[in-house]
């Protein structure tokens, strides 16, 4: 499993982080930053969660 930004897409809203801050963070230039990018399996639906929410559809997960 790997998350990926779509930096051309993310708008630094912050809603991954507010959801999931041990993945994710808002950076000094306004993008988020992926914190864990391979994270363990077992965070799968925690971390689906906060990708959902993103309002830009910034974020993905993969296999």
């Amino acid at each position: 499993m790997r998350i990926d930004v779509d930096r051309s897409r993310c708008e630094g809203l912050g809603m991954c982080e507010a959801m999931a801050h041990e993945f994710f963070e808002v950076g000094d230039d306004g993008f988020v930053v992926v914190l864990d990018e391979a994270p363990d399996e077992g965070q799968r639906a925690f971390i689906r969660a906060a990708i959902d929410s993103c309002p830009v559809s910034a974020l993905s997960l993969r296999d």
